[in-house]
């Protein structure tokens, strides 16, 4: 027999889920079930929540990109010694 789980979650993630749900041909009720089954069968909880960037990381971040577009950055290197010899110049 079905029961009925009732949650909350904000707007924004339920309609990301939902979206996700019906790109892969499921509703977001099964895509639910699914995850609730996969946990009870392995008994492993993954549970993936992205820390915010600080203020100091965004603006290293964008000065990098500053840096990038004014050239200011070395090119890959296929060795270690054209590494060397840029980190020389």
């Amino acid at each position: 027999m079905s029961q009925v789980i009732t949650i909350k979650t904000d707007d924004d993630t339920k309609r990301a889920a939902q979206q996700l749900a019906k790109d892969a041909g499921i509703t977001l009720s099964s895509l639910i079930n699914s995850y609730l089954k996969q946990v009870v069968v392995t008994r492993h909880i993954e549970i993936y929540v992205p820390e915010p960037m600080s203020i100091g990381l965004e603006e290293k971040i964008a000065q990098v990109e500053r840096d990038r577009e004014d050239g200011q950055i070395s090119s890959a290197f296929d060795n270690v010694e054209d590494f060397l010899q840029d980190l020389k110049s």
